[in-house]
């Protein structure tokens, strides 16, 4: 019986596997990262609030005195993921079923059953990723400069994709290590 013994021991070890999975797509992922610009800093802060508000993120708070804004955003889970991943739990339940049928045939058809909590997933999925983003505008350099530097706290994912369309019009550089990044 050293064959069934390892292949259930193979489907746990693919069930740890969709647990972690499912944690680190909910993971928080909130970075800092320092931008500069050689345009003045307030055409650039316009520019980065007209692209927030486009996204559907609102305007939170603001203190001119510390010279930062906050915004706020719905992060929303990706539907196809949570499919995806209510179909492969689903798939992995019912290995595990016939795995387990193997192994104790006096359970019966029954424990095919298990197939039925694949939807489980993807809903644990779709709850832990829906919520609210904070993202964080501090200007560092002085209103007058030539010049702009920003410090940005916000989800990685949103730093990426800011780099990305606004980097060419407004000339937002930072390191590159967000672009870099395995991760």
């Amino acid at each position: 019986m050293p064959i069934p013994g390892s292949t259930l021991l193979l489907t746990l070890l693919l069930a740890i596997g969709l647990v972690f999975f499912l944690r680190a797509a909910s993971k928080d992922r909130t970075t800092v990262v320092e931008v500069h610009s050689p345009r003045p800093p307030l055409e650039v802060l316009q520019g980065l609030t007209q692209w927030l508000l486009d996204r559907g993120w609102s305007a939170e708070s603001s203190d001119p005195d510390r010279r930062w804004l906050s915004f706020r955003g719905q992060v929303r889970a990706s539907r196809p993921l949570a499919v995806l991943l209510s179909v492969l739990a689903g798939i992995g339940a019912g290995c595990l079923g016939l795995v387990l049928r193997q192994l104790q045939p006096a359970l019966g058809w029954w424990s095919l059953g298990l197939a039925a909590l694949g939807p489980l997933a993807g809903l644990v999925y779709w709850r832990r990723a829906t919520r609210n983003e904070n993202l964080e505008v501090r200007l560092i350099s002085e209103d007058s400069a030539p010049v702009s530097s920003l410090k940005l706290r916000a989800h990685r994912d949103e730093l990426i994709a800011m780099e990305a369309e606004l980097g060419p019009r407004l000339g937002l550089a930072s390191d590159g290590a967000l672009l870099r990044s395995p991760m």
